[in-house]
């Protein structure tokens, strides 16, 4: 149930980017500011099994064809449940980040690559006679790999949608071997 509520969150999080679209070509050289890339991806749910996850982002439109940067993940979980007559509550922290690059084919679709490394710590009460508490910590690679489309909706604007999938596959990725599916968009300044 934990899985599929992580992965409806993900279905529903959203992913703003404020970058400069359609992308001009400017012969100047140096640091253009309308093609800084500045947003990241939000979700939460809230009940049994709740999440919040804020993970920024900051890029650069280097040419049409190229845009990279960094990001970073930050998501909160917690969950009560009842198993073998005990009622538990799981609190678990997933902290990281990575760099991400995207190849645009065509001006509409792109593929992209996320390197990342995640920190994952988990804290579960039992609510047993006396009450215990464990913890785990431990670490984990992942490279999300996947593509997207980009509608534009008006000189500045587009509308994202991005499916990406851990290729690593760490026992402990946060992914477990599902997709990773982000629907935004990108408003210019």
């Amino acid at each position: 149930m934990k899985r599929i509520c992580l992965f409806a969150i993900f279905l529903l999080s959203l992913q703003t980017a404020f970058a400069q679209t359609p992308y001009r070509v400017d012969t100047a050289r140096g640091f253009d500011p309308s093609k800084l890339m500045i947003g990241g991806t939000f979700g939460f749910a809230f009940g049994n099994y709740s999440l919040v996850n804020v993970s920024p982002l900051i890029g650069y439109r280097f040419s049409p064809k190229f845009a990279g940067g960094v990001a970073i993940n930050a998501q909160f979980t917690w969950e009560k449940y009842r198993s073998n007559g005990f009622e538990y509550k799981d609190n678990s922290t997933i902290l990281g980040g990575g760099v991400w690059g995207r190849y645009y084919p065509l001006e509409f679709l792109f593929l992209q690559a996320q390197p990342e490394f995640n920190s994952i710590s988990l804290k579960t009460q039992i609510y047993d006679t006396p009450r215990r508490t464990e913890k785990f910590k431990n670490t984990a690679p992942s490279l999300l790999l996947g593509g997207g489309y980009v509608q534009p909706i008006g000189a500045n604007s587009a509308f994202v949608i991005m499916l990406l999938y851990d290729v690593l596959q760490d026992d402990y990725s946060p992914y477990r071997n599902r997709p990773v599916f982000s629907v935004g968009g990108n408003f210019g300044f």
